[in-house]
């Protein structure tokens, strides 16, 4: 009898062991297939049609977020961080599948986000004890929408009539109504549109490197009781003479700035053909244009520069930043309305970035709430692009040290400095143009050399 059910164990397992082994297989087969669907359901790009909010899986495709920017809206109690919250929250493809407002072709998403926050116990209405730049930046900051008062009659600012390649090129310099001076001291020196020579020549074909650049001065506007003038009809005879006038009906404030990058972004994306390059600074600059264009021409000539074009930015780059607490300072940003690191942003005084990052980083500033600091706010726009901008110590800031001020070819070793007024962008000019050759082979700053004070 014991023999007989040995037996029927015997044939129970070998029928049953194919079936488990099977069984098994399969089971293995369903799990890899759910983990593979899970895994190409997190990789969208950030730059589709879906907006995937990094933070909520591990992911090493997406910019690391603070813990505290995906707590609970209720615990979040800066205003912007609440503000860019709530918004992700509510648009976040992941977090709510079915929501038919996930699609980004519209600014609704910065409108629905403030909405949601308007009652906030640390809202708007407790901001009144605030700076008045401060105060004036809340109370408008949802608002996106003004109005073209002057724009350059040419095809993306001033630039040749007949250009014989695509531009290499465009400066979308910040100024303001009364700084007369320094728009026509860049225009005659360092902003000079049209055909423009590098820095070396091609010798083995003898062709001069250079390309063709455009110009355009970006404005707000000055109220003339503030002014105490009006200055609108010497504005237009200006633009009727240079064609390099974009201005917006906004006010012209240190906080706008921010406002300044998303409209240009936007007019850029709208008017501006094939361009490679822009560079963006402010009106008291000085800029080594030979040097630069040079610069950017060996970038285009990279090895695989077609694809890492679409994050091309440049200029000094401030890796770790805490926001400025104290209020005597410009840059103020109180702890009730913004909490957190800076993210990795390059100085708004002077930077270069390429024409794909900028119609990239227009998609994406109408996912990203507005900023009283402007280079701050783009630093926010490629974090959320999941990239950074370079640096490069040819980019100064904040001039140069003892050492550095002694040499002959100093300003040739540049690709701009901040702080110089119209005489001296002048002065620096017929001086870079005496010492050409005696300075031509001098090489650019760099890294571990003096960073300026």
């Amino acid at each position: 009898m014991a023999r007989c059910h040995c037996r029927w164990y015997k044939v129970v397992f070998c029928l049953c062991s194919p079936c488990i082994c099977l069984l098994l297989f399969l089971l293995c087969i369903y799990v890899m297939l759910g983990i593979k669907m899970t895994n190409s359901s997190f990789n969208m790009s950030p730059t589709g049609a879906h907006f995937v909010a990094s933070g909520t899986f591990r992911n090493a495709g997406f910019a690391p977020m603070p813990r505290t920017f995906w707590a609970q809206p209720s615990q979040v109690k800066a205003l912007w961080n609440h503000l860019q919250l709530v918004s992700e929250r509510q648009y976040n493809p992941i977090l709510r599948p079915h929501n038919s407002k996930v699609r980004f072709d519209t600014e609704s998403l910065v409108w629905e986000g403030f909405s949601e926050v308007t009652d906030l116990e640390n809202g708007i209405s407790n901001f009144g004890g605030q700076p008045q730049l401060m105060k004036e930046f809340v109370s408008h900051m949802q608002q996106r929408d003004f109005p073209i008062l002057i724009q350059p009659d040419g095809i993306c600012g001033a630039g040749a009539k007949n250009e014989k390649k695509r531009p290499l090129l465009l400066m979308a310099i910040k100024s303001s109504e009364l700084n007369l001076r320094n728009r026509h001291a860049i225009r005659q020196t360092w902003g000079r549109a049209g055909w423009v020579a590098g820095h070396s020549r091609n010798r083995s074909r003898g062709e001069e490197i250079g390309g063709y650049v455009h110009r355009v001065f970006l404005l707000g506007r000055e109220s003339p009781e503030n002014l105490g003038v009006d200055v609108s009809e010497l504005l237009q005879t200006e633009s009727k003479l240079y064609g390099d006038i974009l201005q917006w009906d906004f006010k012209d404030t240190f906080f706008n700035l921010t406002l300044k990058d998303v409209l240009f972004w936007n007019w850029f994306s709208r008017v501006c053909g094939p361009i490679h390059f822009v560079f963006k600074g402010d009106d008291d600059i000085f800029v080594n244009t030979m040097k630069l264009i040079t610069y950017l021409q060996d970038q285009l000539n990279k090895p695989q520069a077609h694809k890492t074009m679409k994050d091309f930015m440049v200029g000094q780059v401030s890796n770790v930043s805490l926001p400025v607490r104290a209020s005597n300072s410009k840059y103020f940003i109180p702890d009730s309305f913004y909490k957190g690191l800076y993210p990795p942003y390059a100085s708004g005084g002077g930077v270069v970035y390429s024409g794909l990052l900028t119609r990239r980083l227009h998609k994406m500033s109408k996912r990203v709430h507005l900023f009283p600091i402007d280079d701050v706010y783009v630093g926010m726009c490629m974090d959320r692009l999941n990239t950074s901008p370079i640096h490069h110590p040819a980019f100064l800031m904040f001039g140069f040290d003892e050492k550095e001020e002694k040499e002959p070819c100093l300003y040739h070793r540049i690709l701009l400095v901040h702080k110089r007024s119209p005489i001296e962008m002048v002065n620096l000019w017929v001086y870079m143009k005496k010492t050409q050759i005696q300075c031509w082979d001098v090489p650019l700053r760099e890294t571990g050399q003096g960073q300026g004070t």
